[in-house]
């Protein structure tokens, strides 16, 4: 069993994939293996987390998730731990798995209630009422009332609760809670998701990463995986050692275009493009070329002396690293055309999306631009951008984010990075990855512009400009734009000029 911490990429997969190993690893297993591999890895770990609990709810469905809570509670209990068990399910509706677990549980002599201890009785609440099945259909019979009212008093709880598998009502493999099985606000306590045989992509996307808490995995003793991954949660970047003879050019120009002016709408968005140019001045680049729109403002210039003034006529676009879109308003448009066409490592961000999602040509443009071998193109979207970009609505977006990125990918023939909770970076033939990294921090203006210039760090450095090197430019500035907030000094506000300073590079 191991705690997943961003420090290392795991593989993800999809709920079909999971059926399919257990199918397998169970016909290759004496009956009943697995779920008892299951019950006692739960058992240890609601051991760790509350080893003097002088209670353990154990809240069971009528399924095989249930089976695993009921086998867990017939251990702790053998063991001498004081246990109480709520179960939903009848026993001839039980799979044969799930019968075995719930027989061993009465014979043990596990007290079981119709109710759960009144709130704080508990120290552990653990949650094996609904597993890997959900989808977002609506479901053919209303949750049965139970379920909902004990869901809620977890929810509510000052215990800490230990989700097997998945927290119950979660869709494995989007991230979003199945139609009347949402949570209710903030949870009251800690969370805990032991995830088993192998790790979901909608533990770390969307509603996934305030519902599972801390994820911990174990793998049931199934240590060779019959099935490719559908995705990876993102590692951190390669230690990349700059050589001693190295000087400004070996790390490439970075170009920021953006930052509309007052002139035109009365609306000056220049520090949208000083963060960009920040963020890619801190996050490593060699040199940062900084081309306002429009008549932008000039005056934080003083504060960031290295940054380097240009016109936009005067930017050569065959050599450099192209952010664009960073506050540019509505006059980025008129530069687009040349920027697609020339830039050979593109950064898209903003304004350039909604010009974009807004001219069928500018769409042409793009995706021809990734038909050429020698070009890397990133986009940077938040959800309501890349709704524009797919002619859809954000929330369709945001109920299946992995999706989103995908089809954003393929129709663009670039690198997605779709931000948010578990921002997901899509490329053509590759699984995405999800980014482990960030918090709530983030969640202020200007953070997405950092973003945007420390991607174009990271591409300016590349040794090639390709599509793998939009990927792992993107997915590695995304873990450490993340990693930053996380890191945060504790009481202390996050504002985006002091991000854009904490990089590291």
């Amino acid at each position: 069993m191991q705690r997943i911490t961003p420090d290392q990429p795991h593989a993800l997969f999809d709920s079909a994939a999971t059926r399919r190993m257990e199918a397998a690893a169970a016909a290759a297993l004496p009956p009943h293996t697995l779920m008892q591999r299951a019950g006692r890895a739960t058992a240890r770990l609601a051991l760790a987390l509350a080893p003097h609990a002088r209670c353990f709810w154990i809240a069971c469905g009528g399924g095989n998730n249930g089976g695993d809570g009921l086998e867990a509670a017939m251990l702790l209990h053998r063991a001498g731990h004081p246990v109480r068990a709520t179960w939903l399910g009848m026993p001839d509706a039980l799979p044969a798995d799930a019968r075995l677990s719930w027989q061993r549980a009465r014979d043990a002599g596990v007290p079981f209630a119709d109710a759960p201890p009144v709130l704080g009785a508990q120290d552990l609440c653990v949650d094996a009422l609904l597993g890997l099945g959900l989808t977002a259909q609506p479901r053919a019979q209303p949750p049965d009332t139970r379920l909902l009212a004990w869901l809620g008093h977890m929810h509510a709880s000052p215990a800490p609760t230990l989700c097997i598998d998945l927290p119950s009502g979660l869709i494995a493999d989007q991230g979003q809670f199945a139609p009347g099985l949402g949570m209710n606000g903030p949870p009251a306590a800690a969370r805990h998701t032991l995830s088993l045989l192998t790790l979901k992509s909608g533990l770390f996307t969307a509603h996934g990463r305030d519902a599972a808490g801390s994820v911990w995995f174990d793998d049931l003793g199934v240590t060779t995986p019959a099935e490719a991954p559908g995705a990876w949660l993102a590692g951190p970047p390669p230690a990349a050692a700059r050589p001693h003879a190295s000087h400004k050019g070996s790390r490439g120009d970075v170009a920021i275009i953006g930052g509309e002016g007052l002139a035109a709408r009365g609306m000056g968005m220049t520090g949208a493009a000083l963060l960009a140019a920040g963020a890619a001045l801190h996050g490593g680049a060699g040199r940062v070329l900084l081309a306002l729109l429009d008549g932008g403002a000039t005056t934080a210039l003083p504060q960031q002396p290295e940054l380097m003034l240009r016109r936009f006529e005067a930017l050569a676009l065959d050599s450099a690293t192209v952010v664009c879109g960073c506050g540019g308003g509505a006059a980025v448009a008129a530069v687009l055309p040349q920027v697609l066409e020339q830039a050979p490592r593109l950064v898209l961000d903003a304004d350039a999306l909604n010009a974009i999602a807004a001219d069928p040509q500018l769409q042409a443009l793009l995706h021809a631009r990734g038909q050429r071998p020698d070009h890397a193109t990133v986009l940077t979207p938040h959800p309501l951008e890349a709704a524009r970009l797919l002619a859809c609505d954000t929330a369709s977006v945001q109920a299946d984010r992995l999706a989103a990125a995908r089809v954003l990918a393929e129709r663009f023939a670039c690198t997605a990075l779709l931000k948010g909770s578990g921002s997901v970076i899509a490329t053509s033939g590759q699984p995405p990855r999800i980014n482990p990294t960030g918090n709530a921090l983030l969640a202020t203006g200007g953070t997405g512009d950092v973003l945007a210039g420390l991607v174009g760090a990271r591409l300016a450095a590349a040794p090639r400009a390709d599509a793998m090197a939009a990927f792992d430019a993107a997915s590695h500035a995304c873990w450490l734009h993340g990693a930053a907030a996380d890191c945060w000094p504790q009481g202390q506000a996050l504002t985006a000029g002091r991000l854009a300073q904490a990089l590291a590079c």
